[in-house]
């Protein structure tokens, strides 16, 4: 059963997923009209990935005696001014999310709820994952700089990391 402090931090993190969810669709829409379609499809998987987390949180709430909540959303970001400002907000959220999922472990510690501390440890290495991915992008896109066959390479091999990732 979860206590009530848990059951709002968990569902503050449904929101939480749901607006990352969010904020990667406006970037594959964003990235799409500007005919980068490995930019694109890269951000329609990450916002399907953003999705599968966030239901697999409101299960596991409804699961433990709590009532998953669907709020309403805080609107992402529709248009960057280069490529790179985007991946570099893509980097930022990751962090954010990061840092919410650590303190949700925090929580489950203070309140000696062990189910749910074991339930996080699968979001806690999810999270090193997606910042390392989105640090690597990020690095890959400052050694291109204004490479216009850079940006070209770049977004057919960001295509490749989506096939790959769903292999």
């Amino acid at each position: 059963m979860l206590s009530k402090n848990i059951e709002s931090a968990l569902n503050d993190q449904v929101r939480i997923e749901a607006e990352s969810s969010q904020a990667y669709l406006s970037m594959a829409s964003w990235a799409e009209t500007h005919g980068l379609e490995g930019i694109s499809k890269f951000m329609y998987a990450q916002s399907d990935e953003e999705r599968a987390h966030m239901l697999k949180m409101v299960k596991f709430i409804n699961e433990r005696g709590g009532h998953a909540q669907v709020t309403e959303l805080k609107a992402p970001k529709t248009a960057y001014s280069t490529f790179k400002e985007m991946f570099e907000e893509l980097y930022k959220h990751e962090v954010f999310v990061s840092e919410s999922i650590n303190e949700l472990v925090h929580i489950s510690l203070t309140e000696k709820d062990y189910a749910t501390h074991n339930f996080l440890q699968w979001y806690v290495a999810e999270q090193i994952e997606e910042e390392a991915q989105a640090k690597n992008i990020l690095d890959k896109i400052n050694l291109i700089g204004d490479d216009k066959g850079g940006l070209y390479l770049f977004d057919r091999d960001i295509q490749q990391l989506t096939a790959n990732k769903g292999a």
